[in-house]
């Protein structure tokens, strides 16, 4: 089958799982195939992740869509992307933000911080920071607040940092547990967290 049959099944897939039309468009727009391994390629529209170097992996495409979703992403915001990965989602969440929007994403390990840069150059997204280095134990930039926050790898609870540099309205997203971890979607308004769960899910750990 070709790449661009399998994208369109796997499109009509995730509409059947109730992926609204913004977040399928984004990804029809921002293709998978450019952010996987050469050897993957005959998968890379198939609806499970996919292994990379260092232990890390790109998400399953319905994961990345429901976290996306569940960001409300709008035109013009800031977000901080913690794991970096692949640079597929952060890729997205820049053509979700629009130009004038601003998407700074961190990662801990040097050699895929070059291979993000190198994926998502191809797609001719320019909104998208990526930074080498751990922001939960020191200030990679000198951004301090953020409209959203997604940590892409699951932590035992949300950093406390991170919810400080959650705005007031804004929204994070996180796993959070132990060999499986609860989605958890935070508000924060008027200095006060709400927190929901999205459901179980399984992410690599969070190198904290």
């Amino acid at each position: 089958m070709r790449l661009k049959d399998q994208e369109d099944a796997l499109i009509e897939e995730l509409r059947f799982q109730d992926i609204n039309e913004s977040i399928l468009k984004a990804i029809k727009k921002i293709k998978r195939h450019l952010f996987v391994f050469k050897e993957d390629l005959n998968v890379a529209y198939e609806n499970i992740a996919l292994p990379l170097d260092y232990g890390s992996t790109i998400s399953q495409p319905y994961t990345v869509a429901l976290m996306l979703q569940n960001l409300e992403l709008r035109k013009g915001l800031r977000v901080l992307e913690i794991g970096t990965g692949s640079g597929w989602n952060s890729a997205l969440i820049g053509y979700l933000v629009g130009s004038k929007g601003e998407v700074y994403t961190t990662e801990v390990i040097e050699e895929m911080v070059k291979f993000s840069k190198k994926n998502i150059k191809k797609t001719g997204i320019k909104n998208v920071k990526i930074f080498y280095g751990d922001i939960l134990r020191k200030d990679l930039f000198k951004i301090k607040k953020f409209d959203r926050i997604i940590i892409t790898a699951a932590a035992y609870e949300i950093p406390e940092k991170l919810i400080k540099m959650l705005k007031n309205n804004g929204i994070l997203l996180c796993p959070v547990g132990k060999e499986v971890q609860k989605l958890i979607k935070v508000k924060k308004k008027d200095g006060k967290l709400m927190k929901y769960s999205l459901g179980d899910f399984i992410f690599i750990r969070l190198k904290e």
